[in-house]
């Protein structure tokens, strides 16, 4: 007798089955699901692609510091004296806002400051076979006070040579400056991109800044090699906006000033032109005119290595407020005479003040606005103090060996010189009026 119980199983075996519908919304939530995936795919691909681009854009600039689009922008990279880095596949990408090193064996010839903290140097790397091109110009920048220097991008030209190549720096603020001497160059980004501008053949001799222009003294000369302000035969004053390089005469009696050497003051509102044959003409820093308005009482001599007078050194403590110094070729010893006159109604009369020092070749004069004097010298730095009628050596515990080239003061107690000698690599700082000076090394060994 068969089981009915297998029976029973073949027959549920052998039915039909129709499978029970879905819940409502099931294909519905399927199809979210499925986009959803699809989306995180496309992130994760576009995040990857990102990825490769940033490394592509930023590890050639960072790590191989080359020319910055030479042949449009006339800039070469903060300069290193040894080769460029290359990166290997166990390396760590350098971080993106890490500032490029002050090349080494860096020499500073020129320096400005637009405030107590953030300056730039410009000078000469000097080691070839090591520059990123053939030149070795660079230029420097220091957010603190000297207390550390990162490099920044520089002209593309090299040390003073005749017409070519610069070897001074002024900046009117953290954005616009000006790189000459006697080329010009203008930045109006911080230093990142450089444009020569033309100057027909004019070589810039010295250039200042104030509110938002520029001014400058173009002369025709011939001097060869570093001494590019010598043998000028005329000077024109021009002035520029300083957003813009639209340089343009400022009046007619400021042109064709014939003779040696000529210095360029400003101060907040009015500027101060020393003429090479001892006439001082005054005018608005706004472009307007200028006119003579007084003589200084000595000659004003050729032009020093950074285009400076070497006879007569001109100062403004303040519009009305100048300083002047005659330094006379030096006598049998090394001394020098240096009398010096102030004049309280800008340049319409003079008097006498006490003489410096007569240690040392006098280089370069600058006053405060509260009236202090400093005076540079093949020595060291002379102090006048304001109120006072007696020098006083500035403390420069191991200045260096020929004194210094250059002296400005920022404010009534901090100040920057220079040594007379680039090799030095050093910034000397003052934080009390001129008083005493220390140095910050710019630079490696």
């Amino acid at each position: 007798m068969a089981d009915r119980r297998d029976d029973d199983l073949d027959t549920w075996l052998n039915r039909r089955v129709d499978p029970l519908a879905p819940p409502s919304g099931t294909f519905d939530l399927i199809k979210r699901r499925a986009r959803r995936r699809k989306y995180r795919r496309l992130a994760i691909t576009a995040g990857a692609a990102a990825v490769v681009v940033a490394a592509a854009v930023t590890v050639p600039q960072v790590v191989n510091l080359q020319l910055l689009n030479p042949a449009t922008s006339g800039v070469q990279a903060a300069h290193s004296a040894s080769p460029a880095p290359t990166a290997d596949a166990s390396s760590s990408p350098p971080s993106r806002t890490s500032p490029p090193p002050v090349p080494d064996n860096f020499r500073p010839s020129s320096v400005t400051f637009v405030g107590t903290d953030t300056g730039f140097v410009i000078g000469q790397a000097l080691t070839p076979g090591h520059c990123a091109t053939q030149y070795c110009t660079s230029v420097a920048r220091t957010g603190n006070a000297g207390k550390t220097w990162s490099g920044v991008p520089a002209p593309l030209t090299g040390a003073p040579d005749g017409a070519t190549g610069v070897s001074q720096v002024r900046f009117l603020n953290s954005g616009d400056g000006w790189a000459f001497g006697p080329e010009l160059f203008a930045t109006h980004d911080a230093g990142q991109t450089w444009t020569q501008v033309d100057t027909s053949g004019l070589r810039v001799t010295d250039l200042e800044t104030v509110g938002d222009r520029a001014c400058a003294l173009f002369a025709s000369c011939t001097g060869g090699g570093p001494q590019f302000a010598a043998q000028c035969t005329s000077y024109t004053l021009y002035s520029s906006p300083a957003t813009a390089d639209e340089w343009a005469p400022v009046g007619a009696s400021t042109s064709g000033l014939a003779g040696g050497a000529a210095a360029l003051v400003l101060t907040g509102t009015r500027g101060y032109l020393l003429a090479p044959d001892g006439t001082v003409y005054a005018g608005p820093v706004n472009g307007a005119a200028w006119q003579p308005v007084a003589r200084v009482p000595c000659p004003v001599g050729p032009a020093q290595p950074d285009g400076q007078p070497a006879g007569a050194l001109l100062a403004a403590a303040s519009a009305s407020q100048l300083v002047f110094a005659c330094t006379p070729a030096p006598v049998p010893g090394g001394l020098q005479k240096k009398p010096v006159f102030t004049s309280a109604n800008g340049g319409a009369s003079w008097q006498p003040a006490a003489a410096a020092p007569s240690a040392g070749t006098a280089t370069s004069l600058a006053a405060s606005v509260g009236g202090t004097v400093v005076l540079a010298t093949s020595a060291g730095i002379d102090v006048l103090t304001a109120g006072s009628a007696t020098w006083q050596q500035a403390a420069v515990t191991g200045g260096p060996a020929g004194g210094f080239g250059f002296v400005g003061m920022t404010t009534d107690e901090q100040g920057v010189a220079l040594p007379a000698n680039p090799a030095a690599r050093t910034v000397w700082f003052t934080f009390d009026g001129g008083q005493s000076w220390r140095p910050s090394p710019v630079g490696g060994p």
